[in-house]
């Protein structure tokens, strides 16, 4: 098939591009001219673009089967939040006219979240869960749940598309925001990070980059129209996670907690610094907003109907720690 990739010089869009490469498809990356597009297969296709202009958008999309909706803005904080609606709530509806417009696409695979479903505190949630809409940890979060109502709509009005809903997506691959579970532990084998993120009451649903890359091709593949699909895996808070690098490392775990208010006040601080510096924030106040709540999963209806099949959290962790043994950013 002939498919193209939005969000294709991300962490998950890359290595997402280099599968469909794999698999045999001819693949075009939509692309911002700004980005570095260096690491993409080398018989991948780029198209120049904004998901913000419809007609970029409509270009790329000429002649394809299938579009992967990946491109996001996915930080917890920006000194800009119209930032989040510009890119992930207009950037969907402007996929969705330039699909309607292009009548060789016969599916789209939109790349959701699990913030769309909204926390879980003291359940795990499948994808029957909507979100109430009320509250938000993050403007990240709240433009996910705006989106998720577009492509939804979008669906019941017979667009073809699927949705997937991502985890904490970890393992090797570019060190951007959106892979925070590797710049978390780098931090931590670095010291700069001694002791354990809050108490442990945070629970996450941890999912390796190339099972999330397997499940959204295999949505492309046997997902049915309008339906919702978690791409998730284990349920386990960061303590644990620490545990898990520790022992897997041979390496000592943290002696102490770091209560969340006080990473609550670093926030804070770094935000400030931020505004003067210009340069994002590992770990900003809302970031602590999600971790006073459990985000827990089921991806019961992935494996059933997709064949999803996330590889064990041991597993995925020692593959990644390695990886970034070898690439110099962490020793043990």
């Amino acid at each position: 098939m002939r498919v193209v990739v939005t969000g294709a010089t991300g962490y998950l869009g890359g290595r997402l591009c280099a599968a469909l490469a794999g698999a045999g498809h001819a693949v075009r990356a939509f692309v911002r001219r700004t980005s570095d597009a260096s690491g993409l297969p080398p018989a991948t296709e780029l198209a120049y673009g904004d998901v913000a202009d419809a007609e970029s958008l409509a270009a790329a999309f000429d002649g394809c089967d299938a579009v992967f909706h990946a491109a996001a803005s996915v930080e917890p904080w920006l000194p800009d939040p119209s930032v989040f609606t510009a890119v992930n709530v207009r950037g969907l509806e402007n996929v969705l006219k330039a699909a309607k417009r292009t009548p060789t696409v016969k599916k789209i695979v939109y790349t959701s979240s699990f913030f769309a479903l909204g926390p879980t505190d003291g359940h795990v949630a499948d994808e029957t869960q909507m979100h109430q809409g009320k509250t938000f940890c993050t403007e990240y979060e709240k433009s996910k749940v705006l989106a998720d109502k577009i492509a939804l709509q979008a669906a019941e009005e017979g667009v073809p598309i699927t949705i997937v809903y991502p985890g904490v997506i970890y393992g090797p691959g570019k060190l951007t925001t959106g892979n925070l579970v590797s710049r978390i532990l780098i931090e931590r084998f670095n010291g700069r990070l001694p002791g354990y993120i809050g108490d442990g009451y945070d629970r996450e649903s941890f999912c390796h980059v190339d099972d999330v890359v397997s499940g959204h091709i295999a949505a492309m593949e046997k997902g049915g129209v309008g339906e919702r699909y978690l791409l998730t895996g284990e349920n386990l808070s960061f303590v644990q996670i620490f545990n898990m690098a520790a022992n897997i490392t041979n390496t000592k775990t943290p002696s102490f907690h770091v209560p969340l208010w006080v990473i609550n006040i670093y926030g804070w601080i770094s935000v400030f610094i931020s505004r003067i510096t210009g340069k994002l924030p590992l770990i900003s106040y809302p970031t602590v907003r999600v971790l006073r709540h459990q985000w827990a999963y089921s991806c019961d209806k992935a494996k059933r109907e997709l064949g999803y099949s996330p590889r064990n959290l041991t597993e995925g962790l020692a593959e990644m720690l390695l990886w970034l043994k070898n690439d110099k950013l962490i020793k043990f």
